[in-house]
């Protein structure tokens, strides 16, 4: 399976979640094992190993959805994607009728934005300088950046928007910086976080900054010719400490896998502080998991880099197996849908 075609599957449109369960732990649980069981979300305390360390990505996503005009009038929508070295000055995409040009000015009701580059070619990006502080100015005027397989319009649907704000974060969202959420954390609660806790689990963290790496389409026919966009991530000492003890590692959701795959030194070690990644994990890139033993994720994209690492970490022919039933069965899928509870294939 070394075409991007070979990932992909049909799923009905009323399949893809448009709105968040009514409660964080009322989404369905798909546990793969030598079975399937369907189960609610709360059924993963039983499924977890004993004494496991459950990792979770604190990344919280910004307001990164920005309206602004050029003096012509023209509109231009942006989409913060990340930081430069200089801290005024963010990576975004740009959406325009007409090509944009370094120097140009971008008016917004928080003050004028000055494009600090000309669009990169490969990855369409374009630099453009924020006056002031970056977070403040998204949070006076930008937008959440949902997913674009969701339908939602501020003007028909405000409450269902003004919740997204919320529903949209995991609870334990702290590091501002993401694009998109890390999803598989959405079904998590305080209580069910407590829970994992009084059985003999550890609760620990990584940040890892959802962005194009994570999100962006597969275009590339041969799965070998797509190129990952870097991601920044970070591994506190704390959690490199837990992931050297020994005890078998939960990750929950693709971005910590990621995370903590791309900082593995082996011997069940990893690297602490920041860090970078473009690791692509597919079942014919040779990765060997060295980390994260269990793995709680959503139902993905088809054709995506999120299902091919899913796919080589528990087995292609489990997931896709998996995935017919998930069909089947009537989950949501996507960043508001439900999610799976899988092992790592032994090698």
């Amino acid at each position: 399976m070394d075409q991007r075609r070979d990932y992909h599957f049909d799923l009905p449109p009323a399949q893809i979640a448009q709105v968040p369960a009514d409660r964080r732990d009322a989404s369905r649980l798909l546990i793969v094992g030598d079975t399937l069981a369907d189960r609610q979300f709360p059924d993963l305390l039983e499924a977890l190993p004993p004494d496991p360390v459950v990792i979770v990505n604190d990344a919280r996503v910004i307001p990164a959805r920005v309206m602004s005009h050029k003096d012509s009038g023209g509109r231009v929508e942006l989409l913060f994607v990340e930081p430069t070295a200089d801290p005024s000055v963010w990576r975004c995409l740009a959406r325009a009728r007409r090509p944009l040009r370094k120097g140009q000015i971008l008016r917004t009701a928080a003050g004028d934005l000055e494009l600090a580059s000309d669009r990169e070619p490969v990855t369409g990006t374009i630099d453009v300088r924020v006056p002031g502080d970056v977070f403040a100015f998204l949070d006076q005027i930008g937008e959440l950046p949902l997913p674009p397989y969701i339908n939602r319009d501020a003007a028909t649907d405000p409450a269902t928007t003004i919740a997204d704000r919320e529903r949209y974060q995991t609870v334990y969202a702290r590091v501002p910086g993401a694009v998109a959420a890390p999803t598989a954390g959405l079904h998590l609660t305080p209580a069910l976080l407590d829970a994992i806790r009084a059985r003999g689990g550890t609760i620990a963290s990584v940040t890892l900054h959802v962005g194009l790496g994570t999100f962006a389409p597969m275009r590339a026919d041969r799965i070998a010719d797509h190129v990952m966009h870097e991601e920044r991530f970070d591994i506190p000492a704390e959690t490199a400490a837990l992931v050297a003890s020994g005890r078998p590692i939960v990750a929950i959701g693709t971005t910590v896998v990621r995370a903590l795959e791309s900082a593995a030194l082996g011997d069940h070690r990893v690297a602490t502080g920041p860090g970078a990644t473009r690791l692509f994990v597919h079942p014919h890139s040779g990765h060997r998991f060295q980390v994260v033993d269990h793995l709680v994720t959503n139902f993905h994209l088809p054709e995506s880099t999120l299902l091919m690492l899913v796919c080589a970490f528990a087995g292609t022919e489990r997931i896709f197996a998996a995935y017919r039933h998930a069909v089947a069965a009537g989950y949501r899928f996507f960043s508001y849908g439900d999610a799976m509870f899988v092992r790592r294939e032994a090698p």
